[in-house]
């Protein structure tokens, strides 16, 4: 059996692909650096992360993108002896314009070496290529509307303008002939993540519509002929939880379509699981899989039946997922950063952290701010579980209060839980918890430990933070023992539906380390370690 999400925690937009034995997944990244994930399974129901192929300059530059901009809805196929992996980078989200554009970038293997990338048109997001057995090749986005009255206006959704299909020439990496709007999608709305597949002489379509709510769904159309025009499927839906309160995965939609060796279908989609009793995801929205099959009418259904999607399904083969490990322990012993991480935007990584300037830490220099846009020196693992502990060891020696590092539970600048030490000008080193619990726009801080807690001697300090579903506790380690800091603190705001609400932002929960200095001194903090335990029963 396959047990889902097969990619627990953030890893939302699921494009899948096989090549002979080996199955892909590559899934957004939004803000968070190196761009889009991309996973490797023999099976369907067992995945490790291979690469994250966006990881220079030239690929990408996120620097002032805001939060939930960046890397939307990568699509990865395979033709012509090469990986082909194209991405959106947002630039701009809030109001009536999007500033979003489309790339492509090719390798040989999915370790790479992946090419600088080719710019294919901005006109909207959630990108793709189909590759025709004709040898033609076809670009597909949604279309964005900014003169529109938007989300709620008349005609409801109307900024979502249809699915773009055009010829691409890759010989001269670029769009050629005419662009058509080949798919208005349903009453449901907000038409985007399209992908094609092609079976019988038939192309079928699958989109994601209702956004990414608790209205999302996979919605499939069909046609003859690539331009359409595309009818729709008799249940509109494929996948979806919308009528489903009870579903243990809510928010299904945006997937693709994946063809086994012996000729069995399964269908990828994003979902959350919602703390209970409340529509918030810390988790945020996560990859699962469903078995598919064909009905007499060449179309495809979910093969349990209906359409709301199982936490567990019939896997190809006698597969199995493997039980994970309960802890994953870090020394910073290696020149390279663990793949468990990543951080925030910037390409440019010797300005924040280093693994080498003092040997067995991982080294951050404090910048910008918690929470910017631009240059933060925040280094951070996914939340994967609703109960978890996190734990390093900190050797910092701020001189003022405008140098802090220590341990966060981040999501964006306006959601986040920061123990941290810093300075105090009658206590000297104190510890402190610098808390913005959903304040969206502002961003302003509480400061629920009330005075700062004073750190006898000049050692290193050692940091805890315990999760248990919406209840977060930070601890500190004084003379070999553990202490609270601090009161419980609401951890559930730490997720996809907390401050702005459901469709305000849609990244997932990490938690990591993080050091600013807002003097502009680039003061360096040192973690020794970082352990990252599953606690969930």
């Amino acid at each position: 059996m396959i047990r889902n999400p097969i990619l627990p925690g953030f890893n939302p937009d699921p494009s899948i692909c096989r090549v002979g034995q080996d199955y892909y997944i590559a899934t957004s990244t939004f803000e968070w650096y190196p761009g889009v994930q991309l996973h490797h399974s023999t099976d369907l129901a067992n995945w490790r992360l291979v690469k994250r192929p966006l990881d220079r300059v030239s690929q990408l530059d996120m620097r002032g993108n805001p939060d939930s901009g960046g890397v939307w809805a990568p699509c990865l196929s395979y033709a012509d002896g090469l990986f082909w992996l194209v991405y959106t980078d947002v630039k701009r989200l809030d109001g009536n314009f999007k500033d979003g554009h489309n790339y492509i970038v090719t390798a040989p293997s999915v370790e790479g070496p992946w090419s600088d990338p080719v710019h294919i048109n901005s006109s909207g997001f959630d990108a793709s290529l189909f590759h025709d057995d004709d040898g033609k090749k076809w670009f597909l986005n949604m279309v964005w509307n900014h003169v529109s009255h938007g989300v709620g206006g008349s005609p409801k959704h109307s900024s979502f303008a249809g699915i773009l299909l055009q010829e691409y020439d890759s010989g001269a990496g670029k769009l050629v002939g005419a662009s058509k709007n080949i798919f208005a999608g349903s009453r449901h709305g907000l038409v985007e993540g399209p992908h094609l597949f092609k079976r019988d002489g038939w192309y079928y379509l699958t989109t994601a519509e209702g956004g990414t709510g608790y209205d999302h769904a996979v919605t499939m159309a069909r046609s003859r002929t690539i331009d359409g025009p595309y009818e729709l499927h008799p249940d509109t839906h494929l996948i979806t939880s919308k009528d489903a309160p009870e579903a243990l995965l809510q928010r299904a939609g945006h997937g693709q379509i994946v063809e086994t060796p012996d000729g069995e279908f399964y269908h990828t989609h994003l979902a959350s699981r919602p703390l209970a009793g409340l529509r918030r995801s810390p988790l945020g929205r996560e990859t699962a899989i469903q078995k598919c099959v064909w009905d007499k009418h060449g179309w495809l259904r979910l093969a349990g039946g209906g359409v709301v999607p199982a936490l567990e399904v019939e896997a190809p083969g006698d597969a199995q997922s493997a039980p994970q490990a309960r802890s994953v322990h870090h020394d910073f012993d290696s020149p390279t950063l663990p793949d468990d991480f990543q951080w925030l935007r910037t390409p440019f990584t010797e300005r924040l952290f280093s693994l080498t300037e003092r040997p067995g830490c991982l080294r951050l220099y404090g910048r910008e701010s918690i929470g910017s846009w631009f240059e933060q020196a925040l280094v951070a693992r996914r939340q994967e579980h609703f109960a978890f502990s996190a734990e390093t060891t900190l050797s910092f020696y701020p001189e003022n209060f405008q140098q802090a590092a220590g341990l966060v539970h981040y999501y964006n600048r306006h959601k986040f839980h920061f123990l941290a030490v810093t300075h105090d000008a009658q206590r000297g080193r104190v510890l402190t918890v610098l808390s913005c619990p959903g304040d969206w726009p502002d961003g302003k801080l509480s400061f629920p430990l009330g005075a700062p807690l004073p750190l006898p001697g000049d050692g290193p300090v050692g940091l805890r933070a315990e999760v248990d579903r919406g209840e977060l506790r930070f601890f500190v380690r004084l003379e070999e023992r553990w202490h609270p800091v601090g009161p419980v603190l609401d951890a559930s705001v730490i997720s996809d539906e907390g401050g702005r609400g459901e469709h305000g932002s849609f990244t997932g929960a990490f938690i990591g380390m993080a050091a600013f200095d807002t003097s502009g001194a680039a003061i360096p903090a040192d973690f020794k370690n970082f352990i990252y335990t599953n606690r969930d029963g």
